[in-house]
């Protein structure tokens, strides 16, 4: 039997992604994102409540170049899923199902959390 040349599916590099599919994606990626967000919250309040030292401690691991990334990412997927929450909420209201409505509103909500985490980080550091 002669091996047979078949086509291979479209793969992930070469399909290209409706910007509805990724923000889906992103609204699940980000809902976990923040279930360990609030583990690290929890784990600072917890530190405020056990001590200064403690609290030192936690305050030099988040303080830290790594910390302060896992934060802006924190930030930021917060402000992503609320985002993309009120635009669920337009849909289960039956508004902006069609197609470029709905692309238009995915990447809103893209930019608009770029947008929100850049002027919290920035309003952060100027209350400092």
């Amino acid at each position: 039997m002669a091996n047979v040349e078949r086509p291979l599916s479209p793969h992930l590099q070469i399909y290209r992604w409706p910007v509805t599919m990724a923000t889906s994606i992103l609204h699940r990626a980000t809902g976990c994102g923040l279930a360990a967000g609030t583990l690290l919250l929890t784990w600072w309040l917890v530190a405020a409540a056990a001590g200064p030292d403690y609290y030192a401690m936690v305050q030099a691991c988040l303080g830290s170049i790594l910390g302060r990334l896992v934060l802006l990412g924190f930030t930021w997927a917060l402000f992503y899923h609320l985002l993309n929450g009120i635009r669920h909420l337009f849909w289960d209201a039956g508004h902006g199902y069609s197609l470029p409505v709905a692309n238009k509103s995915g990447w809103a909500v893209i930019g608009g959390s770029v947008v929100l985490t850049v002027l919290a980080w920035i309003l952060a550091y100027a209350w400092k």
